[in-house]
């Protein structure tokens, strides 16, 4: 870990099942605090996969669910103007690395079509992003009336 840089005191990582900023690095252990700040104490003995979270870049991704009955080309079109207002907004401006990329269709769940997008953004503002873009596309959606389903169950009887 030390010698070959794969993480360093300030990023955020993953180590196996433990997640969190790293606080320290000795021979023998990483410390990492989580999101809800309690602290880990990972052996370095343990540690057979490293995910790092603040190298380079990040990708804040996206699951959009819409009802079945929604043209999906506008809500794709919704999604990209959201997308790019919040690009262009002073206080994102720098966190977002790229314009909204649009996968498609996910896939399709029971109440819903799925969605899927992304930003490129820079490291650790992912989240950031991801939860401002969710609030300002929900906030479009009910502008133009576009559904966002919740589980729902149909019954259907026979006559007899």
């Amino acid at each position: 870990l030390l010698l070959e840089n794969q993480i360093r005191q300030g990023d955020v990582v993953k180590l196996g099942e433990h997640s969190g900023l790293v606080e320290e690095i000795t021979l023998r252990y990483v410390q990492l605090r989580d999101y809800e700040g309690h602290v880990h104490f990972v052996p370095n003995g343990q540690i057979s996969t490293v995910v790092n979270m603040s190298r380079g870049f990040a990708q804040a991704v996206v699951d959009i669910g819409v009802g079945y009955g929604e043209d999906l080309d506008r809500v794709m079109d919704v999604m990209r103007e959201v997308g790019a207002a919040l690009r262009a907004d002073t206080a994102f401006a720098e966190r977002i690395l790229g314009d909204l990329e649009i996968a498609g269709v996910e896939r399709w769940a029971d109440s819903s079509v799925v969605l899927r997008a992304r930003f490129r953004t820079a490291p650790l503002e992912q989240w950031t992003v991801r939860r401002e873009f969710l609030r300002r596309l929900k906030r479009a959606f009910d502008e133009r009336g576009i559904e966002i389903p919740f589980p729902q169950l149909r019954l259907h009887t026979q006559a007899g």
